[in-house]
């Protein structure tokens, strides 16, 4: 999505907002917008210690190696790498639910 679609996507949500009284709600708009603007919306955003508990459960006993903020899949995601061993995973959490819309597996050698 083009920079300009986002922010006029942005100034439509908060006009919307303020428009039915929720001037609450338009603060919280976080800027960008991903292509769910209803997503954007609510509040339920995943944070970065709930990406690494939720990546924890997919690969238990394995150790955090890295925490990012990526696009993946058209979501807006937080990639956790994880280690255990010789393997190295890769768990992308999407920002908006709390789901996993990539996994990844490597054998290090």
């Amino acid at each position: 999505m083009r920079q300009t679609t986002k922010i006029a996507l942005a100034a439509a949500v908060t006009v919307a907002a303020l428009a039915a009284g929720g001037t609450a709600v338009a603060a919280a708009v976080p800027a960008p917008l991903s292509s769910t603007a209803s997503a954007a919306v609510s509040q339920t955003s995943v944070s970065r210690s709930q990406a690494i508990a939720i990546a924890m459960r997919r690969v238990p006993g394995a150790r955090v190696t890295e925490v990012e903020r990526e696009w993946e899949h058209g979501h807006r995601t937080w990639k956790v790498e994880l280690r255990n061993g010789h393997r190295e995973y890769r768990v992308y959490v999407a920002i908006a639910t709390g789901r996993i819309v990539k996994f990844r597996a490597h054998h290090d050698d």
